[in-house]
């Protein structure tokens, strides 16, 4: 229980549901209720797809391309802090909805939501569980963060109409 506690908070913050609520509000800003709702439900499909590929073939990839779980670790954190003074910053990064395009894939699910950080902290989580149950614990506390997110995304209209614009 204290695995699953561990993994599922370090993966919801890791996924940062607000800022992706607040990209998520912005780029829907024209749609009505039931179409956020369904765009949220792909968007939550699409990260917990992506994010599941990363968690089992981490250590597949890392002995493809002959890197090492160290450095690979650095480089992450690396990209984990500097994604993090950027968001204290304010520094969002310019996403923009293609015009007429779908947005559930690109640019919300990537790079918003699991970007270059997330990206490396699941690949390295997903190559630390070395045991089968320990990945077990590791898939089933992702996908619950994957659900939380989905659930920020779907109250993302709630919560725009309790907060207002600058709550949110």
């Amino acid at each position: 229980m204290a695995l699953f506690l561990s993994l599922w908070i370090k993966l919801f913050f890791v996924l940062t549901p607000f800022f992706a609520l607040t990209m998520f509000l912005t780029l829907t800003e024209g749609y009505d209720e039931l179409r956020r709702r369904r765009l949220a439900v792909s968007v939550s499909a699409a990260v917990a797809i992506i994010c599941l590929i990363l968690f089992f073939a981490g250590r597949q990839m890392f002995s493809v391309f002959g890197i090492t779980l160290d450095s690979f670790r650095i480089g992450a954190g690396v990209l984990l802090l500097l994604s993090g003074i950027g968001l204290v910053h304010g520094e969002s990064g310019s996403a923009s909805a293609p015009s007429g395009g779908d947005i559930a894939v690109v640019p919300l699910a990537i790079p918003i939501i699991v970007g270059p950080a997330t990206t490396g902290t699941i690949l390295v989580m997903g190559a630390e569980l070395g045991s089968l149950s320990a990945k077990a614990v590791g898939c089933v506390a992702l996908t619950f963060a994957v659900m939380c997110v989905a659930a920020v995304l779907l109250a993302g209209s709630a919560l725009q109409r309790i907060l207002g614009v600058r709550g949110i």
